[in-house]
């Protein structure tokens, strides 16, 4: 079982898979921080500066200035704002993967066969 272990680990495909992994990773932090640091902030300046990630309810009917503020009080909160963020970073990582693999099927399109046929003998 250990030399199977070890033929498997060593094969290509999980290398290939691991640095996939690894990029996948750090692309998830670039797109993070784009919906975070750009595009959240230009939300919330179109909404009259409303940081929309900090938006929430508290369960206990209490009051909070902040997130932050409820959760130290441990207070039960439904925090929709960073249910919302959460969801512009799975758009726009879905749609960059998208244009990614719409190029690579572009590329990997087999080239078309052209036909050159010889002039008929007179």
């Amino acid at each position: 079982m250990l030399q199977d272990f070890k033929k498997f680990i060593s094969q290509g495909n999980i290398m290939d898979l691991a640095i996939g992994v690894i990029i996948a990773a750090a692309f998830g932090k670039i797109i993070t921080s784009l919906v975070n640091d750009i595009i959240m902030p230009i939300a919330g300046l179109a909404m009259n500066g409303v940081n929309v990630a900090g938006q929430f309810i508290a369960l206990n009917g209490q009051h909070y200035a902040t997130l932050e503020e409820a959760r130290k009080a441990n207070a039960g909160v439904l925090a929709y704002g960073a249910f919302i963020q959460n969801i512009i970073d799975f758009i726009i990582v879905g749609f960059v993967l998208f244009l990614i693999v719409r190029q690579l099927a572009k590329i990997n399109r087999p080239a078309p066969v052209i036909v050159v046929q010889a002039p008929p003998n007179k």
